[in-house]
């Protein structure tokens, strides 16, 4: 017997699990806050707010404050410094290394054991169980899986070898169950190598040999792989590579923008894609149906959930059973990692209500809003995507930013775009890319009516690899890091400008 059929029967009964647990929502996640209550309580963090004497939500949201990471940064450089108890019960070992603040530093995200037994392995399960509930021919098992991780290189300068920081997609490799080794690739030493301008060709050439069956990461980096995979074998096709390939399972950036670059190199009729919700700080949601929009909130994985609602400028969050059909909410987390009611930096669309469904609209800090048009990463993908549709050109990475209103000239959105197939006239493309921005945002409409307070978007054309080698000079390039969409200053994007122009 085939050991995807063998296995398939398990995934399925978890699939469906987690579909009842989502049901009643309230239940599940009220079942989580107590058990993350019970385990706070225990804590330095827990102590200094009583949570001993919390029993339920209301309590909760009264007596502990919504934390950002500035705040937790000094419980968290104690918990690397060994002290025990701090954030959650326990000496943690394990960090991960993740983009800056709004102080410009890296955060250190906590890697419990709790957390990874509770939450980020069970999302990964929770990927596979789903896809096989709706493939019941899937062969995924009686091939490899390949999956892009980063290393532990940081910044620190850590005196104790046996704590190890660096990307979560390394610590979940070292800590991965061996025998799940021999159903992977690339090697554990493969995986974890530091310097990408030589672990790409090392990757390359352990994929190549291998039946590939599916694939995981982030689409935009994953498609330089799968470029020079082919370009290995000499073949348009990666179906020529690894005839058995059959699911991407992607996260991290929006897939929009990137289906035609798939299509092209992969054999529409046997390629599945389920998006993924995870993070440095958890894994929160998959993408429960192949055809479907938007990814189930996984309701019993160790995690309590809030919603912000975006809209209103309320202040106080909500429990996700009161989220609204249609709205748009920062998300805020309570996880078994320690991180109390921090707010994640998401902003997510509730597009279905049962199960709890949701889309990434965006970043809380990865926004336009120079001009009042409040654009978000939402709308440019979908502008984007519908402009390229409309021509015929790919886009292959790119990045927006304000260009602020002078004494002489109104103020307008600068594009830094990295074309696979560049439109025939730029300008022309910038003026539909303009215009289907509008469609997707009426405050970007308003502003740009009659040219009188917005000019029309301008476009600057990217060498070939910029952002790698922007992400590359950050010391950011490869595994899950991406190339930040929008910024509502020139902060970003006045570097790459600058290295373009080299």
């Amino acid at each position: 017997m085939r050991l995807t059929a063998l296995l398939r029967p398990f995934f399925v009964r978890k699939a469906r699990h987690t579909l009842d647990a989502a049901s009643d929502l309230e239940r599940a996640q009220r079942r989580q806050l107590d058990y993350l209550l019970s385990r706070g309580k225990h804590t330095m963090f827990g102590w200094a707010r009583r949570m001993e004497r919390m029993s339920g939500y209301a309590d909760f949201a009264d007596g502990v404050a919504v934390t950002p990471y500035e705040e937790l940064r000094p419980y968290v450089m104690r918990m690397i410094g060994g002290e025990s108890d701090v954030l959650w019960p326990g000496v943690t070992k394990r960090f991960a290394q993740s983009s800056g603040t709004s102080d410009g530093k890296s955060k250190f995200i906590p890697v419990t054991d709790d957390s990874l037994r509770l939450n980020h392995y069970r999302g990964g399960m929770e990927a596979v169980a789903h896809y096989l509930n709706h493939e019941p021919a899937s062969r995924l098992f009686d091939g490899r899986a390949f999956i892009l991780g980063g290393s532990f290189a940081n910044e620190l300068d850590l005196a104790d070898s046996s704590v190890k920081v660096g990307d979560l997609s390394a610590h979940l490799i070292d800590r991965i169950n061996p025998l799940v080794n021999r159903l992977r690739v690339p090697s554990r030493e493969t995986a974890l190598m530091a310097d990408w301008t030589e672990k790409l060709p090392r990757l390359v050439e352990e994929a190549a040999g291998a039946d590939i069956t599916n694939i995981s990461g982030v689409p935009s980096w994953f498609l330089t792989v799968l470029q020079r995979v082919m370009a290995s074998r000499g073949v348009e096709s990666i179906h020529d590579v690894w005839r058995n390939l059959e699911v991407f399972f992607h996260g991290g950036i929006a897939f929009g923008p990137y289906r035609e670059l798939y299509r092209e190199i992969t054999d529409s009729s046997r390629m599945h894609y389920l998006e993924n919700y995870n993070a440095s700080e958890g894994f929160f949601a998959v993408q429960t149906e192949p055809d479907a929009p938007g990814m189930t909130l996984l309701p019993d994985a160790g995690v309590f959930y809030e919603l912000l609602p975006t809209e209103d400028g309320s202040s106080s969050p909500i429990p996700v059973w009161e989220a609204e059909l249609g709205k748009t909410y920062s998300l805020i987390i309570t996880a078994p990692n320690g991180l109390w009611r921090y707010p994640i930096g998401d902003v997510v669309r509730v597009v279905r209500l049962s199960p709890l469904t949701v889309t990434i609209a965006g970043r809380t800090k990865s926004f336009i809003n120079a001009f009042g048009e409040e654009v978000m990463v939402h709308n440019t993908d979908a502008a984007l995507e519908a402009a390229c549709r409309a021509t015929g050109c790919r886009v292959l990475n790119y990045t927006a930013a304000p260009v602020f209103t002078t004494d002489t000239d109104k103020g307008y959105h600068q594009w830094l775009i990295e074309f696979d197939r560049q439109p025939d006239d730029l300008n022309a493309f910038a003026v539909l890319l303009d215009k289907e921005l509008q469609k997707q945002n009426s405050d970007y409409q308003a502003k740009r009516s009659g040219d009188i307070f917005l000019s029309n978007l301008r476009i600057v054309v990217a060498r070939r690899g910029l952002f790698d080698r922007w992400l590359a000079s950050t010391g950011k390039l490869g595994g899950q890091r991406k190339v930040p969409r929008l910024a509502n200053d020139r902060h970003l994007i006045e570097p790459m400008l600058e290295l373009n122009k080299q």
